[in-house]
C-alpha cells in the first residue's frame, strides 16, 4: 500500500509512518521539516498546511490511505480533503474524546452528545488559548471528513495517549518520579476510572484499518481501570522503593495543585466532574483490532526516554521537586 502520512515526525505520527514501514508499506510524510526528521525510509514531501496552496507538493498523487492527525485546524482538514479525498481510497482522521459534551458520566460510547461543532484555526496558539476550542474544532473536522467518505472514513477518538515520545510530559511524570524514590505525592482517588492508549498500538491499529479499509468512529482506548492501579503498574516496573504519601481531591486543590498536566500538576488525576472522560466503551475498537500492551512495558520504555531527556528537566506538567517538597511539608 502507498500511504500518506499527514506529519510524521513526532509521537504518533511518526509512530504511525514507522508501523506502516516496518510492515512493508510505501510511506509518504507530508511535514513542514521544522521539528525533526522522518522515519528512514519514507519519502518526505514539504508542505505548509497553514499557507495558501500548502499541499502542492502532493498535488496529483495517488494513496491507498491518508492519516491525518490535524489537531486545532478545520482548514487543515478541509484543504486536505479538497486536495487528496478523490485520488485516495482510505482516509483516517484521528479525533478525540474531548469531543463530548458530558464528561462526568460513566460508561458512554461514540453515540453520546457531542460539543457544539467550531469552524476555526486554532494552530500556533498558546495551548492555554486552545482550551474548549479542541473537541469543537475535531467535531467539525469529523462532520467534514464524513460529508466525503461517509461511514467508510475511520474516526478513532483516544483519550490519553502514552508512550516514548509524548510532548506533554503527563504520562512520563510517574516512571520518572518513581524512579527518583523518596517520599511520592499520590492522589488518594480509590476507584477513579482510568484509560489510556500507547502511541505505537494506536498506530499499529491505525495501520491496520488502513490495510483492511475499516470504517466507523470508536473510542481508541484501553479497558477501564482506576488511576491506583494503574500507578501501582507504573511504580511495580519502575521497582525503586517509594514512601506514598496520599492526598485527596479537597486537599490537593487546597493545596493548589492542578489535576491532569500543566505547570504544578498531579498528571493524570481528574477531579469527580471529569472522570466519565476516563471510563469511555473500550470494547467495540478491541473487537474491530486494537489491542493494548502491558502498563509495564509502556512505563520502562517510556522512562527510558525520559532518563534520555534528564529526570530532573524542567517539565511542562507536574511538580518540580521543589513544589513536591512543599505539598509534602504541608500533609
Amino acid at each position: 500500500m502507498r500511504i500518506l502520512v499527514l506529519g510524521g515526525t513526532i509521537f504518533l505520527s511518526k509512530a504511525v509512518a514507522e508501523e506502516a514501514l516496518r510492515r512493508g508499506h510505501e510511506v509518504v510524510c507530508a511535514v513542514r521539516g521544522v521539528s525533526g526528521q522522518v522515519p528512514a525510509g519514507a519519502v518526505t514531501a514539504v508542505v505548509d498546511r497553514s499557507a495558501p496552496e500548502g499541499l502542492s507538493a502532493l498535488a496529483g498523487e495517488r494513496f491507498d490511505a491518508v492519516v491525518d492527525v490535524a489537531r486545532i485546524s478545520f482548514p487543515w482538514v478541509r484543504d486536505a480533503l479538497e486536495k487528496l479525498a478523490k485520488t485516495t481510497a482510505h482516509w483516517t482522521f484521528v479525533s478525540t474524546i474531548s469531543v463530548y459534551a458530558d464528561n462526568a458520566t460513566h460508561g458512554q460510547g461514540t453515540d453520546g452528545k457531542l460539543v457544539e461543532p467550531l469552524i476555526d484555526d486554532a494552530a500556533g496558539l498558546p495551548t492555554a488559548e486552545v482550551g474548549e476550542r479542541y473537541g469543537r474544532i475535531k467535531v467539525a473536522s469529523e462532520n467534514a471528513v464524513r460529508e466525503v467518505f461517509g461511514e467508510d472514513a475511520f474516526i478513532p477518538r483516544p483519550g490519553l495517549i502514552t508512550g516514548p515520545g509524548d510532548l506533554s510530559d503527563r504520562f512520563g511524570y510517574w516512571p520518572a518520579r518513581f524512579a527518583r524514590g523518596g517520599r511520592v505525592l499520590l492522589p488518594d482517588v480509590p476507584g477513579l476510572p482510568f484509560q489510556h492508549i500507547d502511541a505505537r498500538d494506536f498506530a499499529a491499529w491505525i495501520v491496520l484499518a488502513a490495510e483492511a479499509r475499516l470504517g466507523g468512529t470508536f473510542d481508541a482506548i484501553s479497558t477501564p481501570s482506576s488511576l491506583p492501579e494503574f500507578l501501582g503498574e507504573i511504580r511495580a516496573a519502575v521497582g525503586t522503593p517509594i514512601e506514598p504519601a496520599l492526598a485527596d481531591e479537597a486537599r490537593l486543590t487546597e493545596l493548589k495543585v492542578a489535576p491532569w498536566g500543566g505547570p504544578r500538576s498531579l498528571p493524570l488525576w481528574l477531579p469527580a466532574n471529569y472522570q466519565g472522560m476516563a471510563s469511555h466503551q473500550a470494547q467495540p475498537a478491541l473487537d474491530a483490532g486494537l489491542t493494548i500492551r502491558p502498563v509495564a512495558e509502556t512505563a520502562l520504555d517510556t522512562l527510558a526516554w525520559e532518563r534520555e531527556l534528564g529526570l530532573d528537566r524542567v517539565r511542562k506538567a507536574g511538580l518540580s521537586a521543589a513544589e513536591e517538597a512543599e505539598v509534602l511539608a504541608q500533609l
